[in-house]
C-alpha cells in the first residue's frame, strides 16, 4: 500500500521499541492509535514534534489512545532519545523500513540538489476498529500534536 487514506484498515507491524520488546499495532485493536512517522531521532523538528505529543500524552491517555512515534532509527537512538528528553510517547525502530513502506512514507525526497530515500513525517490517527480516520502528509510540526488530539477527541 502507498496511499493510504481515511477508511482503510490500518497495516499491522510488530517493531521493535524503546525500552525493549516489541510493539504491534494489533495491540492496541479497540482503542485509538496516533502513528506517527518521523525522519530522524534528536534533529530539531523531530524533536519539537516527540515533545509535543509527549506534552500531551495524558491528554491522549484520556482519550485511551496511545502516541506511538515511528523512525528507521535504531532502538538504543531511540532509547538515548527518549531519555535525553524525557519522552513519554512509544518509539519504535523501524529499520528495514517495513511499516514505512506499508503506510507510504519512505519516500524519494532531495535536498541541495542530492536526490535520497527517507521519510517523510506524516501522521495517521486509527481508529477502534482499526481503520484509517485522518491522514496528515508532509507535516509542520507547529501545532501539529494539538491538531491530532483534536481530531482523536472527535473520534
Amino acid at each position: 500500500m502507498t496511499d493510504l487514506t481515511a477508511g482503510d484498515m490500518a497495516p499491522d507491524f510488530s517493531l521493535p521499541r524503546n525500552g525493549g520488546g516489541t510493539i504491534s499495532l494489533s495491540d492496541f485493536a479497540g482503542k485509538p492509535v496516533v502513528l506517527y512517522f518521523y525522519p530522524k531521532d534528536d534533529t530539531s523538528g523531530c524533536t519539537t514534534e516527540a515533545i509535543d505529543f509527549s506534552g500531551l500524552a495524558g491528554e491522549f491517555e484520556k482519550l485511551g489512545a496511545t502516541v506511538i512515534g515511528v523512525s528507521p532509527d535504531s532502538v538504543k537512538s531511540h532509547d538515548k532519545f527518549a531519555a535525553k528528553h524525557n519522552l513519554s510517547v512509544v518509539l519504535a525502530a523501524d529499520e528495514e523500513h517495513k511499516a514505512l513502506e506499508a503506510y507510504g512514507v519512505w519516500k524519494e525526497k532531495s535536498m541541495y540538489g542530492k536526490t535520497y530515500m527517507g521519510v517523510e513525517r506524516s501522521t495517521f490517527l486509527i481508529d477502534k476498529a482499526g481503520k484509517v480516520a485522518e491522514v496528515w502528509r508532509k507535516v509542520k510540526v507547529p501545532g501539529h500534536a494539538e491538531a491530532v488530539l483534536k481530531a482523536a477527541q472527535a473520534l
